[in-house]
């Protein structure tokens, strides 16, 4: 049984002082429960703070928001995978569309960003999609499974057992509009059966696979009705408290919890 996660990106936003209030929020709603995960991913800057607020012991995760592949060196402004295990991270995003679109990075270096993530322990969430230019072409199919050939080669069933898989149509990504069901499912289920056929059957059912783009508590639902999607990787929605909390609410209530 693969539990349900929500994981909120808060990309660039929040001081470290805005993102503690947030998470003092968080700890007073009790969000808290065995039938899903949640994980909240701030700035670098906030990760401390919101550390502390959450408490230790608590059931809500910490993500980084990216990763270098290097462990330590002269990479100025660059975090390591060692400096987001001390912070307490548990998670970190690899590969979101907006670090691929934005500032150049291609499979190559995610490839070698998973890969530091899995020595350190960290479970990553990999982010793949397609533009609107793509999919109206046809070629989703071609895009997504191209960006987890290049992504995930060379690596083993056993490392992989820590990855979690989110697919954001580039398209839906802070536009407001998000994907249709009907456009989600046929996805995951390519990448489901791309797993399968590059490793194994077993680990194909195990990975969780995450839907991203314009995700708000209006069609959350939606989506987490389908058994091929495991939860959400939620952007805008998730830097209110209310529509973060009532995000994980319906996720939980999914699973009949």
């Amino acid at each position: 049984m693969r539990i349900p996660l929500i994981a909120g990106n808060w990309k660039m936003n929040k001081t470290a002082s805005e993102a503690a209030a947030f998470a003092r929020e968080l700890v007073q709603r009790n969000m808290t429960s065995p039938a899903i995960e949640i994980v909240v991913a701030p700035p670098f800057t906030a990760l401390d703070s919101v550390r502390h607020t959450l408490g230790t012991g608590s059931s809500i995760g910490l993500a980084g928001q990216n990763l270098h592949w290097e462990d330590r060196g002269a990479y100025t402004g660059e975090i390591s995978a060692p400096m987001l295990k001390d912070l307490g991270c548990r998670y970190v995003i690899i590969g979101h569309s907006e670090r691929r679109a934005l500032f150049g990075e291609g499979d190559d270096v995610i490839q070698k960003k998973l890969a530091a993530a899995f020595r350190h322990g960290l479970k990553p969430i990999l982010c793949v999609g397609e533009s609107l230019g793509q999919r109206e072409a046809g070629h989703t199919t071609e895009i997504i499974t191209g960006q987890l050939k290049g992504s995930l080669a060379g690596f083993e069933a056993s490392q992989l057992a820590l990855l979690t898989i989110a697919y954001e149509p580039v398209w839906a990504i802070g536009t407001g509009k998000a994907a249709s069901p009907e456009q989600a499912i046929p996805v995951h289920r390519t990448i489901r059966q791309f797993l399968q056929q590059q490793w194994s059957g077993s680990l194909s059912q195990t990975t969780r696979i995450l839907y991203g783009g314009s995700v708000t508590p209006q069609n959350v639902s939606s989506f987490l009705a389908s058994e091929e999607i495991d939860g959400a990787l939620v952007g805008g929605a998730c830097l209110q408290v209310e529509s973060f909390a009532s995000i994980a609410d319906l996720a939980q209530k999914r699973t009949g919890h």
